[in-house]
């Protein structure tokens, strides 16, 4: 699958169009060089789902947890969203609970996954997002 978002303007289609394709799977391992977007776009995707508080980069708190408020996606009831990029070493995410938070049933957006990838369940999804840096454009692709 594939999302082009040509412009900050089409990010909640862009969100939406993934959120359609979310299935069954819970946990999305997000791929992408610093600046990519990847923040963004999960922000767009928890608007999608019906969080309504402030989606904000977990840099220093490693993880956020969101509420969903939305009656069509009542059965998620939380969102996870992590972010390892300060993270040393692989213990401090068992510190944290880490495969508590894979293992619940509740959607886990986890960005830079590559220093947690052994802990990662064998369906998590794989995203990279890549930017166009002539454009602004970003791709969203997983398989």
């Amino acid at each position: 699958m594939k999302i082009e978002i040509n412009s900050i303007e089409e990010i909640q289609s862009g969100a939406r169009t993934f959120v359609e394709h979310i299935g069954e799977h819970r946990v999305f391992a997000f791929y992408g060089p610093m600046g990519a977007g990847k923040t963004t776009f999960i922000r767009a995707v928890c608007e999608q789902l019906g969080v309504r508080e402030p989606v904000t980069s977990p840099t220093f708190a490693i993880v956020n947890e969101y509420e969903v408020s939305d009656d069509k996606q009542a059965s998620l009831q939380k969102i996870f969203h992590f972010d390892f990029y300060r993270l040393r070493r692989l213990q401090e995410a068992y510190d944290i609970g880490l495969e508590d938070y894979l293992y619940s049933g509740h959607l886990c957006f986890i960005e830079w996954p590559e220093l947690i990838e052994e802990l990662l369940p064998e369906d998590a999804v794989s995203i990279t997002i890549e930017a166009d840096p002539a454009s602004g454009a970003r791709r969203v692709m997983w398989k």
